[in-house]
């Protein structure tokens, strides 16, 4: 039996930082914590075709801070800026409290883990066949610069009788190594025969790969002897 953790979940508060960062007391946590769902939930539901991979919210005493991360963030903004200004609107009256949001630009999707597996769910609520679709995930992913990527697949793919895991992997996915970025994302293809869930690890490197190679460098370096003084 396999002992499976959420990568992301696994190296958050070491490697990685909180999607939610605020402070609050025992009677208002669970409160905050419901309306984080709602804002995240509504930015999805709302703008799928957006291309958002996370949604991180930071709140203070007056207002909270909602920074969305997007593949297509013009989809969110709209002309002269209206649709962001009728979301503002949407979670203000979802919420009850004042909401200033930030749109972040993701400049390559095919790194985000959940744009590929949202891709790839998309894919297959249009009858592709799954692993013609998981092929062309992975090498896109590849020729990003990718260091790896692992995809699972489980449902009644290809209308089947049987649910069953198909699973493809190509390059390293160091799912214990803590330094290693692995990105993570799940969604749900909504086929004919049913749900086909989706998983997508993409290995995007190391946490501060470019300090660690200098400093290694330089210690690895001999030093270098002074040159003799011959006296004739």
């Amino acid at each position: 039996m396999g002992q499976k953790v959420n990568p992301i979940g696994f190296r958050t508060g070491i490697m990685l930082g909180w999607k939610s960062r605020w402070y609050a007391s025992k009677k208002e946590f669970a409160d905050l914590l419901i309306e984080d769902q709602k804002i995240r939930k509504y930015a999805h539901k709302k703008y799928k075709f957006a291309g958002i991979s996370k949604v991180e919210i930071e709140r203070t005493r007056d207002e909270v801070k909602v920074i969305l991360f997007a593949a297509r963030p013009g989809v969110i903004i709209g002309r002269k800026g209206t649709e962001v200004e009728q979301l503002q609107d949407d979670l203000q009256a979802l919420v009850g409290r004042r909401i200033n949001i930030k749109i972040e630009e993701i400049s390559d999707p095919n790194m985000q883990a959940q744009l590929v597996a949202q891709d790839i769910a998309e894919q297959l609520a249009k009858r592709g066949s799954f692993r013609r679709t998981m092929k062309r995930a992975m090498e896109q992913t590849m020729e990003a610069g990718a260091k790896g990527i692992k995809i699972q697949l489980a449902g009644r793919l290809g209308g089947a009788e049987m649910a069953r895991r198909e699973k493809q992997i190509s390059g390293s996915i160091p799912l214990s190594t803590l330094r290693a970025k692995i990105d993570y994302g799940f969604v749900e293809a909504k086929t004919a025969q049913g749900h086909i869930g989706v998983q997508v690890w993409i290995n995007q490197g190391m946490f501060f790969e470019d300090q660690d190679d200098g400093a290694d460098a330089q210690e690895g370096q001999a030093q270098k002897k002074p040159k003799r003084a011959y006296k004739r």
